[in-house]
């Protein structure tokens, strides 16, 4: 049971993601924060009517935006770019998501190669 429902974790994990950034920016912007809402569209379409082009769409995308999130971070951690204080604050807890996003994006990846998961 476990192994049935476990390709389904990316697709949770990245809407838990947008909810929570949603959430965030609610509380600071008001009503502009809605279109972060608009982002877990697909994501939650793929755990109603999987679609295999639209995860295969997902993982690409979501493995470059990844790409470029461990680039900027490397850059921040190797001093490339100088951030302010409060910046580096965040720099922890950016690690572990910046790794997570890729994790989860390769596995969606690989969902979508895996012809064993419709």
């Amino acid at each position: 049971m476990i192994n049935k429902y476990a390709n389904l974790i990316p697709y949770l994990y990245f809407i838990v993601v947008i909810a929570y950034l949603f959430t965030d920016a609610n509380q600071r912007e008001g009503v502009l924060a809605y279109p972060i809402l608009l982002f877990g569209i697909p994501f939650l379409w793929q755990l109603i009517k999987p679609n295999k082009r639209l995860n295969f769409a997902l993982g690409i995308i979501f493995v470059c935006l990844s790409s470029y999130l461990i680039l900027a971070y490397l850059s921040d951690v190797f001093d490339i770019v100088s951030f302010n204080s409060k910046a580096k604050q965040f720099m922890l807890i950016g690690g572990a998501f910046v790794l997570s996003n890729f994790i989860m994006s390769l596995w969606i990846v690989r969902n979508s190669l895996n012809k064993g998961f419709y």
